[in-house]
């Protein structure tokens, strides 16, 4: 994998707006892997401890860290994994509902991201939003360390006998799954959006 990850910066320290061409190469270009893509080795303990440290460095208005990360790994993801898999019975289209569940079993490492609203003044839309740029960085730091990286919300992130399953508190949800392994097969460039075509400039 890639060089180790810099120490997280001290508190008040000034951190400069700095122009970084590698950066943008590498946005350009980035690709999600495919979950069924995705085998062993995974980020071990260490690594994925500095993956979620960046990954919480996201825009978040009020500092209050409306997300919590719940980590599934080995014989524990296997588990959740059995145990959810007879819910897939009473989905809408059951035999698809199976079939996503290998998205969950094949990775080594799955990461959910939960949502979670504080009451206060900040918007829960503001809080929400958050919690989807954390799966990002997420996706970026992954990827940037050179790990396959992919983000999902299937059935099971909405189920609430899942979700139940899981873990969550009434009122958190799943803002995604993150599935983090070695890429046996290279991401190819898929269709991208027309930017032109849903851009505008507000004018008076």
């Amino acid at each position: 994998m890639a060089g180790s990850v810099p120490p997280a910066p001290e508190f008040g320290q000034t951190l400069p707006i700095e122009a970084a061409p590698e950066v943008v190469a590498f946005l350009a270009k980035r690709r999600s892997a495919s979950a069924m893509t995705l085998t062993a080795p995974g980020p071990n303990d260490e690594q994925l401890s500095e993956i979620l440290r960046i990954a919480a460095r996201v825009p978040d208005h009020g500092k209050l860290a409306p997300w919590r990360f719940i980590v599934l790994t080995g014989e524990a993801k296997d588990a959740f994994a059995e145990r959810i898999a007879p819910l897939a019975d009473s989905q809408a289209n059951p035999t698809k509902a199976t079939a996503a569940l290998r998205k969950l079993t094949r990775p080594p490492v799955c990461v959910a991201v939960i949502s979670r609203h504080i009451p206060g003044e900040i918007p829960e839309w503001e809080q929400r939003q958050s919690a989807s740029a954390v799966c990002h960085q997420m996706l970026l730091a992954a990827a940037a360390l050179g790990w396959g990286a992919n983000w999902i919300t299937d059935w099971y992130s909405y189920d609430p006998r899942a979700t139940a399953l899981l873990g969550l508190a009434d009122g958190e949800q799943v803002a995604g799954y993150l599935y983090l392994g070695t890429t046996t097969e290279q991401p190819q460039e898929r269709p991208r959006p027309d930017v032109a075509a849903i851009t505008s400039y507000w004018s008076a």
